[in-house]
């Protein structure tokens, strides 16, 4: 770990990690163009060893960091992709490699790899379940523990380097702060159906030409908030101090636009400042020791502050020295410092509403270009006013571009995916290990891995991933048993067709789901489904009542025989009122030639694009992209391939079924199982077979039309892509760039 964030940037060099580009740069999208593709390019050190066993597809990726010294329109550099791989977040969280046996290993783990990141989770693990010393020179020897976690809590100091240069009134002008524009769309109203001068009577909002061609949707990206509850504003040291990794908009030369989601910290303690009927202080830190913005995106309990997390990572407290115009401290050594205060006039509550207006204290933000890989639409957030610049002299402007996987929160994430695993499993002891893959951008995928001992542990894991702090916002859980490698995507959806029953091993349940998810029915809110891809093993699962799959089967066929090869003879759909008689073994792969006729003859299909049943997943997945125009394409996809199970060149079918739009790439599986998920809600796109041994999905992109069991489709939001201009102009500059 490392004080500075110009400390980081110099270790980054020294170990070949960083580039700098003297060039000319635009702020307007080349920036992320450039750091686009360095995340998805072959970084120049690879992990520790444990960290590349937990990643074994990705943990090469990242490129290098990029430092812009010559960005138009201001005269601060631009730092991006810092963490952007996994040998740097090592560097960035000071990882010791470490080997087995080692005596510098944390005690209990030399049964383990404590390499890299795993050997932060260790000494978390430790942290967490320390076992008491049973003599007196057990007790003398972890006195050096103790005296270091009493060194953890921040600590204030008089001066800090964040206040070396103080701009306040008339000398306020974030326009000459290099803020990105990360995708085309940002900040673009218009262009998502919203008036485009819907903020313009907002005092302190600018718009026009000008505006429009150099500041519209430019945004801070990675800052640490810092708020406090409004009980603690007198507080000398307040409890509920915290720090949060939101996004904030430029909208003017002093005014942005706070955005937060109804379950952050900072949305709550905005609702405590409101019904004091007070302004909120914030302050915006960029910058500072290595491990703060890594600390600032750690999902930490109620209660418990991030810094008390930095200080555990950075062996020592975090120096915060008090703002000059907000009643907060700020950590001593960030590069620079935004200073002010949030509007809480309007009756707007984001926990309960969604109106898409403005008024003189909230403001339509977005479009945004998110994590999602999709554009988040316009919402109304609440209003803030600078009221201080502060920063070093000669600083440094950390910033970070959110998309299409990989991207350099994803290192960041799978950080916390390795950190948090000992605390997960002392909330949910049964897991063993567990994995966030890439295609699930985090928020909707878990792998989840068990020493299965009892019938129906998975369904109790699932219940408790989903109760699980910000687990809960999770879409899809997947629950293996211990010999699957949960790290492997292909291994884990190889065993939800070996050991998934499509209907009866499946749990949905509705709950809240992440703000961010587009697919979801209402905001925030819908169906989950668990995968339950355990050997079963009593008759209290292998039970299964297809009761009712009559009514919410939806064109799948069904066939008595499921040998690769021979026709199909369908199951009749029964009389109304008849009983259903199912066969409820689980349908056989497709594997080799079988799997090869059943692609060509769906490819056959009007509107088909392509089909696979790719070898990788074990012949239980078909995937089918579709030429998507109308509303119901997807279910008529769904539908046509149920119909080629009939007659004298029938074709078998996998158990499992995804549909997805023109945008996805079959040729990388990890395209289409993205889009799987992303444009999925269960409860309105899930079709099941008459006898529920076979499921499709359609995971197309939806339109008004595309409801379905009741449940709406709202407003779907654009694939994240770069201009074309853009991307040739890269390219033509690419050499002048020295990259």
């Amino acid at each position: 770990m490392y004080a500075t964030t110009r400390d980081f940037v110099a270790a980054l060099e020294k170990s070949g990690e960083l580039a700098r580009i003297k060039s000319p740069v635009s702020p307007i999208l080349e920036i992320t163009e450039l750091a686009d593709r360095q995340s998805k390019s072959a970084a120049p050190n690879l992990p520790a060893p444990a960290t590349q066993r937990t990643d074994p597809r990705f943990h090469h990726l990242g490129g290098k960091a990029l430092l812009f010294e010559n960005v138009e329109g201001s005269d601060i550099p631009v730092l991006i992709n810092q963490f952007g791989s996994y040998h740097r977040m090592e560097m960035a969280l000071g990882t010791p490699v470490l080997r087995p046996g080692s005596q510098t290993n944390p005690p209990g783990s030399e049964s383990r790899a404590t390499q890299g990141l795993e050997s932060l989770a260790a000494r978390l693990a430790h942290l967490i379940k320390p076992e008491p010393p049973p003599t007196l020179l057990a007790k003398l020897k972890k006195l050096p523990e103790l005296i270091e976690l009493a060194k953890i809590p921040p600590k204030r100091v008089r001066r800090g380097l964040c206040q070396e240069v103080v701009l306040t009134g008339d000398q306020i002008n974030l326009k000459r702060l290099p803020l990105i524009r990360c995708w085309p769309l940002d900040g673009d109203l218009a262009a998502v159906g919203h008036p485009a001068n819907t903020n313009d009577h907002i005092p302190g909002v600018e718009s026009g030409d000008d505006w429009n061609r150099n500041h519209r949707g430019r945004y801070i990206t990675l800052g640490g908030i810092h708020t406090i509850h409004a009980d603690d504003r007198d507080h000398p040291n307040p409890p509920s101090r915290n720090i949060g990794m939101y996004r904030v908009q430029l909208l003017g030369q002093k005014h942005m636009a706070m955005h937060w989601h109804m379950h952050h910290d900072g949305a709550r303690h905005w609702r405590s400042w409101r019904a004091r009927g007070e302004r909120m202080p914030v302050a915006i830190a960029l910058g500072g020791e290595s491990v703060l913005p890594y600390a600032a995106t750690a999902p930490m309990p109620p209660g418990i502050s991030e810094l008390l997390l930095a200080g555990f990572l950075n062996r020592g407290p975090i120096h915060m020295v008090r703002c000059k115009t907000v009643p907060l401290d700020v950590p001593a050594n960030s590069e620079i410092v935004i200073e002010g205060y949030v509007d809480v006039g309007s009756d707007f509550d984001a926990a309960t509403s969604h109106i898409p207006h403005s008024t003189s204290h909230m403001v339509l933000e977005g479009p945004f270009g998110d994590h999602t890989g999709f554009y988040s639409l316009p919402d109304r957030y609440p209003l803030l006013e600078v009221t201080a610049i502060t920063h070093r002299r000669d600083p440094i402007y950390p910033t970070t571009v959110v998309g299409l996987p990989p991207q350099e929160d994803y290192f960041m994430g799978k950080a916390t995916e390795r950190l948090f695993l000992p605390l997960l499993r002392t909330i949910i002891p049964d897991i063993i290990d567990y994995d966030l893959p890439m295609f699930g951008a985090f928020h909707n995928c878990v792998f989840a891995k068990i020493r299965k001992e009892y019938p129906l542990q998975a369904r109790r894991v699932m219940s408790s991933i989903w109760g699980a702090g910000q687990m809960a916002w999770t879409k899809t859980i997947v629950v293996v048993d211990e010999d699957v490698d949960v790290h492997d995507t292909h291994a884990v959806l190889k065993a939800v067709g070996e050991r998934c029953h499509p209907t009866r091993d499946v749990e949905t349940i509705r709950g809240p789901i992440d703000i961010l998810d587009h697919a979801t029915p209402f905001l925030g809110a819908g169906a989950k489904i668990g995968l339950d891809a355990t050997r079963k093993t009593s008759e209290a699962e292998t039970f299964f009542q297809p009761e009712g799959l009559t009514e919410s089967s939806r064109g799948l066929s069904e066939s008595s025989s499921d040998t690769p090869g021979t026709p199909a003879s369908p199951t009749p759909a029964p009389r109304r009122g008849a009983p259903l008689h199912c066969d409820s073994t689980l349908i056989t792969p497709l594997i080799a030639e079988s799997a090869r006729a059943t692609e060509r003859r769906i490819r056959q299909l009007s509107g088909v694009l392509d089909a696979r049943v790719p070898d990788e997943l074990g012949g239980f997945w078909l995937i089918m992209r579709i030429n998507k125009q109308n509303a119901g394409d997807g279910l008529r996809a769904i539908k046509s391939i149920g119909g080629l199970m009939n007659g004298a060149q029938a074709i078998s079918l996998p158990a499992w079924t995804i549909i997805v739009g023109p945008d996805a790439d079959l040729a990388h599986l990890d395209s289409p199982l993205f889009h799987w998920l992303a444009h999925m809600s269960p409860e309105r796109d899930r079709s099941l077979s008459i006898c529920g041994r076979r499921t499709a999905f359609d995971s197309t992109p939806k339109i008004p039309g595309d409801e379905a069991h009741g449940y709406p489709v709202r407003d779907w939001p654009p694939i994240l892509r770069m201009s074309e201009d853009v991307r040739k102009t890269v390219t033509a500059r690419w050499r002048e760039y020295g990259l």
